[in-house]
């Protein structure tokens, strides 16, 4: 039954998302062939046009994929097509895995299509050799391999866009348990369950700071600091967030298995 739900869920999200995905894909060609032409102040000017373009559409397709995964949990859970949904012999873990999976394939092809969209409109010899010479250069500021240093950074944004996700899949899930203003109370307290645990975060590293010299640094002084208090600050950010999706993940689960009030 995971599987007839993915692909519903998936089917629904990626009918706007692909929109986003195609026009990326174009822009990025055409700000390729404007810069291509060179001496031309009118191409120059068309190639930064659709450089911004492209910028505007990668973000807007990672933002709309997470607005309609959330848009589709509190449709397919509490309005009109949850008499539907709960009448499907699956239990409600289930529903929600598929719409954390969803969220997560969604966000992960939006990433995936930057990337490409940016390969295909910057990509030279000259440009590839001055992103290994940044990536070898920041490696080592972290006295990391650059593979590592990568993971590291891909880790790292996972683990936000999951975040992000699922403090929204939460707050859709209180806020629905209210009779009135449902809507506004989801958004409301998923502002306020972000800003909560991003503040718990600095406390978390404020409490570091004071077994750990270098990591207060970073908190008290604008001057430089040693790499290796960043990189604890890093790690331990990389454990602090994985904590919060496991929970949030749990949270949220639970509290759909209390029950669903359908409007």
């Amino acid at each position: 039954m995971l599987k007839n739900l993915l692909k519903y869920d998936l089917k629904w999200v990626y009918k706007v998302v692909m929109v986003f995905y195609v026009l990326s894909v174009i822009s990025a060609a055409f700000t390729r062939l404007f810069y291509s032409v060179e001496n031309s102040v009118l191409f120059s000017v068309l190639g930064g046009i659709f450089r911004g373009i492209l910028i505007g559409l990668l973000i807007n397709a990672l933002i709309n994929g997470l607005i309609r995964c959330w848009v589709r949990f509190a449709t397919n859970v509490y309005k009109d097509e949850s008499y539907l949904t709960h009448t499907l012999p699956v239990a409600k873990k289930t529903i929600f895995l598929s719409k954390v999976i969803t969220a997560i394939v969604c966000s992960f092809t939006s990433v995936l299509v930057a990337l490409l969209s940016v390969f295909i409109a910057f990509y030279s010899e000259a440009n590839m050799s001055a992103l290994k010479k940044y990536l070898k250069v920041a490696a080592s500021t972290y006295d990391m391999s650059v593979l590592g240093f990568l993971l590291v950074v891909a880790i790292v944004v996972f683990l936000e866009i999951a975040f992000v996700m699922l403090v929204g899949y939460t707050g859709i899930i209180i806020g629905h348990k209210f009779s009135k203003n449902k809507n506004s109370l989801s958004v409301i307290i998923s502002v306020v369950l972000y800003f909560i645990t991003s503040s718990l975060t600095l406390g978390i590293v404020y409490i570091v700071g004071l077994f750990n010299k270098g990591v207060m640094n970073i908190i008290n002084t604008t001057d430089i600091v040693n790499m290796n208090a960043i990189k604890t600050v890093m790690f331990a950010g990389i454990g602090i967030y994985l904590v919060y999706n496991i929970v949030y993940y749990i949270v949220g689960r639970k509290l759909l298995d209390q029950g669903v009030n359908v409007e």
